[in-house]
């Protein structure tokens, strides 16, 4: 019996070790085969190059310089391989001497850990003609890793700087909102480098590789190119650019050049600033000059500058008037001084403009005719039509972080600060003042919706790898504002065509064009900017900004350009000579036949 026994449990012991090697062997092969890929064949993602942006004439704007990045192996940093880490590190800067051993082993140790084992980059990027001539000695070097890494480059430095916007490291919030930026490194941070920035990142590509126990590789298994090298291409005439850059030189204030169809073909924020400055790192002392400056050159003034629109407004709120609550025969008596309550009420010039009709106030620009229609027709009037014909809202502009700017009304003021709205209000916002704030974009495409009776979305980009961008419009006017356009088209020609016209006597363009001046008072100075200017400087900063906003062909409208020159005080007098010669410029290029 005991003999038995033992046979069974003898047998038993190898009949369990025969079904654990068949399970092993056989039944578990796919799930070990598995296992074992995991360990020796590896999938890596490859960067894509960033796509190029080229103007509407192929000039390239922003491209991609070839040069090479140096990566550190990991774990360097504990006490038996330091020697080596400080060994490798001072080999790189004797090789490239503009390097700083400090910095690179700072970096270094920052970026080192036990669960890293990933190279470490130490120099994000070394030009090709640095490197050429060491890359092979360096490449032998088994603790050091060389890979290709194009860097961005802007050929026109600073010029068109806020329509292009620029890419820098990314940060936190980048690589969780783009796992693709975490492979790349950097991101548009402005501009169109930013709207455009997943089309002009492309796609990362895939490369499968077998590798040892040693992490060395022993066979390419499969490869997946990468989507890139994109090509946008702008509307931008980086020519027409230039030019405009000179005339504004000196100068801080916004220019808009745009179709009629919202294509825009110029558009600069002054002063500008070089982009290649941010690609690699701005220095402290850089950044604070930018920030801290008056003339505020890192803001986009062309969609993000709040300004009153002065008498811009005057046009568009004199066919709300002309259309609602007055006829267009409606006229006032201009005394130059207008009393309500306890308050008096000015018109700019002196002696008044005596009997002032719809087409002469616009052409003369009387303030007195506004005030006095305003008390007839009433803010909330005043503010649904303004906001109907697209002020108050985004205009769509390809560009990022577009401010809406203020429209005020009854409700708007009371919802912002608790408080009943005041008839003397009403009055300060028919010619552009008070709370009312616009962008120059938003002045552009008023513009352009009197010249056509439509309403444009604008757009910079032309087309994405060959697919055209088509303009779009809205149709905002209703039948009575479009039968009644023509006498505010009128009105505009005679601005800068009358000999009473605000404008006439500041250009010279060989275009007939037609438009509208405006001078858009500074309200105050903030105290922090007080401490920091001289009081001849604060004169100067207090100065009401300038504006001239026309279209033209007057008969056959084509373009819109829109100036402002920031504390240019008169519209006609600072920004009329720059209309008059981006018009004609238009006519050497010829945009206009």
């Amino acid at each position: 019996m005991r003999v038995k026994i033992i046979i069974g449990v003898f047998v038993f012991v190898w009949l369990s070790l025969l079904v654990r090697v068949y399970y092993l062997s056989v039944s578990s092969n796919r799930y070990y085969e598995q296992l074992s890929e995991k360990n020796t064949v590896k999938t890596e993602l490859i960067a894509p190059v960033r796509g190029e942006i080229v103007d509407v004439n192929n000039h390239p704007l922003a491209v991609n310089i070839l040069g090479f990045r140096i990566k550190l192996k990991p774990h360097l940093t504990n006490k038996k391989n330091l020697p080596t880490l400080k060994k490798e590190i001072k080999k790189i800067v004797e090789t490239f001497p503009f390097l700083k051993e400090e910095k690179l082993l700072k970096k270094y140790k920052r970026k080192d850990s036990l669960y890293n084992h990933k190279y470490i980059e130490i120099v994000p990027f070394i030009s090709y003609d640095d490197m050429l001539p060491v890359y092979s000695k360096l490449n032998l070097d088994r603790y050091i890793k060389i890979e290709p890494a194009p860097k961005r480059h802007y050929p026109y430095g600073k010029i068109a700087s806020h329509i292009l916007g620029y890419v820098a490291k990314a940060n936190k919030k980048d690589i969780k909102n783009d796992k693709l930026i975490e492979l790349i490194g950097y991101t548009g941070k402005s501009g169109i480098e930013k709207y455009y920035n997943k089309f002009l990142e492309g796609e990362a590509g895939h490369r499968k590789i077998k590798v040892n126990a040693s992490n060395q590789v022993i066979e390419e298994l499969s490869y997946t190119p990468p989507n890139e090298d994109r090509k946008l291409v702008l509307n931008i005439d980086i020519r027409l650019q230039k030019y405009i850059t000179k005339l504004f030189e000196g100068k801080a204030g916004v220019v808009i050049v745009m179709g009629v169809d919202g294509r825009v073909i110029a558009a600069g924020s002054y002063p500008e600033y070089d982009l290649n400055t941010f690609v690699s790192g701005i220095s402290k002392d850089e950044w604070i000059k930018l920030v801290s400056s008056l003339d505020k050159p890192f803001t986009n003034k062309i969609v993000n500058g709040l300004y009153p629109p002065g008498s811009t407004i005057k046009p568009a709120l004199g066919l709300v008037y002309i259309t609602t609550k007055l006829s267009p025969y409606w006229s006032v008596y201009c005394t130059a001084k207008m009393p309500l309550g306890k308050r008096v009420f000015r018109c700019w010039k002196e002696k008044g403009h005596h009997q002032t009709n719809i087409v002469k106030a616009i052409r003369e620009s009387c303030d007195d005719f506004f005030y006095k229609g305003s008390l007839k027709v009433g803010i909330n009037i005043m503010s649904r039509g303004l906001k109907d014909m697209g002020l108050g809202k985004k205009t769509g502009i390809d560009l990022p972080n577009e401010f809406i700017g203020t429209i005020p009304s009854r409700e708007w003021k009371m919802r912002k600060y608790q408080q009943p709205w005041y008839i003397g209000e009403t009055v300060n916002t028919s010619i552009g003042q008070g709370y009312m704030l616009v962008t120059p974009i938003q002045i552009a495409t008023l513009t352009a919706l009197i010249a056509t009776g439509k309403l444009p979305k604008p757009f910079i980009a032309k087309s994405l790898d060959g697919k055209e961008i088509k303009p779009q419009y809205k149709d905002v006017l209703n039948q009575k504002e479009k039968q009644r356009l023509p006498i505010i088209q009128k009105a505009m020609y005679q601005v800068c065509n009358h000999p009473k016209g605000t404008a006439t006597h500041y250009l010279s363009t060989k275009v007939k064009i037609a438009g509208k001046t405006g001078t858009a008072q500074v309200i105050g100075i903030k105290q922090d900017i007080k401490k920091r200017k001289l009081e001849h400087e604060l004169q100067y900063y207090s100065r009401s900004h300038a504006w001239l906003t026309t279209y033209g062909p007057y008969k056959k409208p084509q373009y819109v350009v829109t100036v402002l020159v920031e504390h240019g005080g008169h519209g006609g007098a600072a920004a009329g000579s720059i209309v008059s010669k981006i018009y004609n410029k238009l006519l050497e290029l010829h945009y206009i036949k």
